[in-house]
């Protein structure tokens, strides 16, 4: 029998609407009271951890929350983690980079609140419990369930607001699916090396670029003395050129710079050579990274410094995400 825990951190699977619609958090978790979650070949802990909407949560309680499930390695054969879904994808990621284990963790959550008509809650637990179980999750990296469909943490978005269809994998799609009476598995993905932290540094930022943006947002960074910067530039990796003088100051701070693609797919690759084109801004110092989207090249970046990386270590780290 596999012995599966399921820890709870909040967020809209734990909540409920009252009679005017509107949805808040309870006192506890209504997913605590479910005794229908083991069965035969699958016994089932439950665990309230935290009671967070997803805003709430930061790295530090994902740190929290990554101790908690190496402290219950020995003890069980795969981990449930239900999150709310606004950041759900900045924890599995967070997970992802920093957990070492062949066990499966997959983190679900609901768009719906447990009270409402259709909510999605109970059903993506179950689903994701299945998942947790199955042998063919192992070596995979932290897992994403929701809506039936499997994703890797790595690349799995938010896309919709509301809808419960909601999470996707915009360049790479979902890696399984949960069927009646089986979990599917299509593609694999490569394990990521964790990365060993034990604390966490602070000040890294994310700036997405728009047109007409000014400098000011980049002289507070310099003057802050930020640890870290990633830029979201428009296309393939342009900022316009009234940040450039404020960005070079960031630069000779020694502030280490990242710049990701703010578009929906694709990655940024330094083509254009006009003034702010992403040539100069290679040229300038800037480190440009495929296959992450602004939030998760952000909580990559903290990582990496948070263990201590060199700054050409970290080239190297904020490279290999595929």
């Amino acid at each position: 029998m596999k012995k599966i825990l399921v820890i709870h951190t909040g967020g809209t699977i734990s909540m409920s609407e009252n009679n005017t619609g509107a949805v808040n958090t309870n006192s506890s978790n209504p997913l605590m009271k479910q005794n229908n979650l083991s069965d035969k070949d699958i016994h089932v802990t439950s665990e309230e951890f935290m009671n967070l909407p997803s805003p709430h949560m930061t790295p530090e309680t994902m740190l929290q929350l990554q101790t908690k499930i190496k402290n219950e390695y020995p003890n069980y054969d795969g981990f449930v983690v239900t999150h709310g879904t606004d950041t759900l994808e900045e924890t599995a990621y967070f997970l992802d980079l920093t957990l070492s284990s062949d066990k499966p963790v997959v983190v679900t959550g609901a768009m719906r609140s447990s009270n409402a008509i259709g909510s999605d809650g109970l059903h993506n637990l179950l689903s994701a419990i299945r998942i947790a179980a199955n042998d063919e999750s192992k070596q995979k990296g932290v897992l994403v369930e929701l809506n039936d469909q499997i994703h890797a943490a790595r690349f799995v978005t938010k896309a919709h607001t509301t809808n419960v269809a909601t999470f996707e994998s915009p360049s790479n799609g979902p890696i399984g699916e949960v069927l009646h009476d089986s979990v599917v598995f299509y593609s694999m993905t490569k394990l990521i090396a964790p990365v060993k932290i034990n604390k966490l540094v602070s000040h890294v930022y994310l700036l997405k670029s728009y047109t007409g943006m000014d400098a000011d947002l980049f002289i507070h960074i310099a003057k802050k003395h930020a640890n870290g910067l990633v830029i979201e530039g428009t296309g393939a990796g342009n900022l316009p050129p009234n940040v450039l003088p404020a960005l070079q100051t960031v630069i000779d701070n020694d502030i280490p710079v990242y710049l990701v693609a703010r578009g929906y797919r694709g990655n940024p690759e330094p083509v254009y050579t006009y003034q702010g084109g992403g040539e100069e801004l290679v040229n300038m110092g800037v480190n440009f990274v495929n296959g992450l989207n602004g939030q998760k090249a952000r909580l990559k970046l903290l990582i990496g410094l948070s263990s201590g990386l060199s700054n050409n270590e970290l080239k190297t780290y904020l490279s290999n995400n595929f």
